[in-house]
């Protein structure tokens, strides 16, 4: 079983927007090949709420569109029990996501999906912090988004 638990602090997010993101997660989460239960949260926020929550935890008082907080980098393994992997949290700003569709020329839907995507694979420990890393994160992405049928056009 694969558990997302949404959060909407905009009271803007339409149903549809929750499937996708079902639906893309879950099908990435088997792309992964991530065996067993597993678990995480999809928090929609405002341009000030991720700014604040950026500067908190980030020390960058700046807009930025999503942010993961990944609950496994540092906790050792538990096996034996019988527990759902907690993969941890991610925060999309849909203010920001409206603009990048708009500048990028694609639907608002293949933004979303591609910064849910983009958080999930941060949860499950890719990183972008010099360029084979990106590379390798990018190119993930793209695979995934594109075998799911999320293309930019």
């Amino acid at each position: 079983m694969f558990t997302i638990d949404f959060n909407d602090h905009t009271d803007l997010v339409k149903d549809e927007w929750y499937e996708q993101i079902d639906k893309l997660l879950t099908f990435a989460k088997e792309q992964e090949q991530i065996e067993g239960e597993a678990e995480l949260s999809v928090t929609f926020v405002d341009k000030d709420e991720i700014q604040e929550i950026n500067k908190t935890y980030r020390d960058k008082d700046k807009v930025t569109d999503v942010i993961s907080f990944a609950l496994e980098e540092d906790e050792p393994e538990i096996t034996g029990l019988d527990m759902p992997r907690v993969l941890g949290d991610i925060i999309i700003c849909t203010d920001v996501a409206n603009e990048q569709a708009e500048s990028y020329g694609h639907s608002f839907e293949r933004e979303l999906g591609f910064l849910a995507l983009h958080g999930f694979l941060h949860l499950l420990g890719y990183d972008h912090m010099n360029e084979t890393d990106e590379q390798e994160m990018f190119g993930r992405q793209d695979q995934i988004l594109n075998a799911y049928g999320l293309t930019r056009d």
